[in-house]
C-alpha cells in the first residue's frame, strides 16, 4: 500500500463567518477518507491531516479556495498507516491561542528566515534564541543554545516574556522557533508589539529545517514532537523513537519505554505516581479495547490519543 501523505497547513486569513466555512470542508474530508484536525477561526486556518495523495489535494484545492488562502504553504511527510483516528473541523476563537487578542499576524511579524538561513543567524554573537513551543515538547529536542520558557500552554507565552523583558530588551536580534511556525508568526508578532524590532523566526518551523537541512549540518539536537501518532520525527522527517503515554499525553523516551513503570497503554514514569490502582485498571481496559478493534480493522469510539493535530 503506498504511503500516507500527512499534510501540516496553517494560514493566518481574515474568515468573517468561519462557522459557514465548517460543514462543506468537513464533509469533504469525510468523502475523501482524510483524517486529522481542521481548526478554522476568524483569524485562519490551522491543521494537519492525513490520507491519499491526491484525496489530500482534492481537500487543499477546496482550501485554497477560501478567503485569503489561494498561496497557502503546507509541510508534507508520510506515514505507513493513518496517524489520526478521525477527522474533526472545529471552530475556535484563534487558530493558535496565545490569548492576546490585539495581536494580528496579518498587521506585522517577524522576519522570515528560511532554514538554509538559519544556522548562520544563530550562530551570530549575541542573537538569543527561543523556543516558543511547550515543555514537554522541548524535553525530547531544541536547537542548542535555545532558552526554553517552560511553558504548558502557548498562552502562557506572553507572561513569560514580560517577565524576562529587560534580559532581552538589549539583544541584537531574538530569533525564535516553533514546530511549524505558526506559533512563532503570533510570538513574534507580540515581541514587536512590546516594542522590540530585531525579531527573526524560522520559516517554516522545524519541520521544515529537518526537512532540507542535512543532519551534518544541523544545529538541532534530539527529536520533534508532533500532533499524531508518530510523536515524533528527526532528519528528513523519519519516525522517532518516542512513544507516547495514553495517560498523561507525554512522549516517552526509549529509556523510559524500558521502565517498569511505562505499561503501554497505562503509564509512564512521569505519571505512574499520580495515577491510582482504579485509574491504571481503567485505562488497561480502554487500551485493551482499542487492540480489539484495531484487530478488527475498526477505530474504538473511546480513542483519546492527541488527535486534535495542532499546538496550543
Amino acid at each position: 500500500m503506498a504511503p500516507l501523505r500527512v499534510t501540516a497547513l496553517y494560514r493566518f486569513a481574515r474568515f468573517p463567518d468561519p462557522a459557514a466555512l465548517r460543514e462543506p470542508l468537513a464533509n469533504l474530508c469525510e468523502e475523501n477518507g482524510v483524517r486529522g484536525t481542521i481548526l478554522l477561526a476568524k483569524e485562519g486556518v490551522n491543521g494537519t491531516i492525513a490520507g491519499a495523495p491526491d484525496a489530500i489535494e482534492r481537500v487543499l484545492d477546496h482550501i485554497r479556495t477560501l478567503p485569503g488562502c489561494a498561496d497557502i504553504e503546507v509541510k508534507d511527510s508520510h506515514a505507513e498507516k493513518m496517524p489520526f483516528h478521525r477527522m474533526k473541523v472545529r471552530l475556535k476563537r484563534e487558530i493558535v491561542t496565545m490569548g492576546e487578542p490585539d495581536i494580528d499576524p496579518l498587521e506585522e511579524v517577524g522576519h522570515y528566515v528560511p532554514p538554509a538561513e538559519w544556522n548562520a543567524l544563530i550562530d551570530a554573537p549575541g542573537t538569543i534564541l527561543i523556543d516558543t513551543r511547550n515543555d514537554y515538547e522541548v524535553a525530547i529536542g531544541t536547537f542548542s543554545g535555545a532558552i526554553a520558557p517552560k511553558t504548558h500552554s502557548f498562552r502562557d507565552f506572553p507572561a513569560w516574556f514580560r517577565a524576562h523583558r529587560d534580559a532581552f530588551a538589549e539583544a541584537p536580534k531574538i530569533a525564535m522557533f516553533c514546530t511549524g511556525g505558526i506559533r512563532c508568526e503570533k510570538a513574534t508578532a507580540f515581541l514587536k508589539a512590546e516594542g522590540l524590532d530585531e525579531v527573526y523566526h524560522l520559516e517554516g518551523g522545524i519541520l521544515k529545517y529537518l526537512e532540507e537541512v542535512p543532519a551534518e549540518q544541523s544545529r538541532w539536537e534530539g527529536e520533534c514532537f508532533v500532533f499524531d501518532q508518530r510523536v515524533a520525527v528527526t532528519h528528513g522527517l523519519e519516525i522517532g523513537t518516542h512513544a507516547l503515554c495514553h495517560a498523561c499525553r507525554m512522549p516517552v523516551s526509549p529509556e523510559d519505554q524500558a521502565s517498569p513503570l511505562y505499561i503501554e497503554g497505562v503509564s509512564c514514569p512521569a505519571c505512574h505516581a499520580s495515577r491510582n490502582e482504579e485509574q491504571r485498571a481503567s485505562y488497561a481496559e480502554r487500551h485493551r479495547q482499542e487492540r480489539l478493534a484495531e484487530a478488527r480493522g475498526e477505530v474504538h469510539v473511546g480513542r483519546r490519543f492527541s488527535d486534535d493535530s495542532a499546538p496550543e
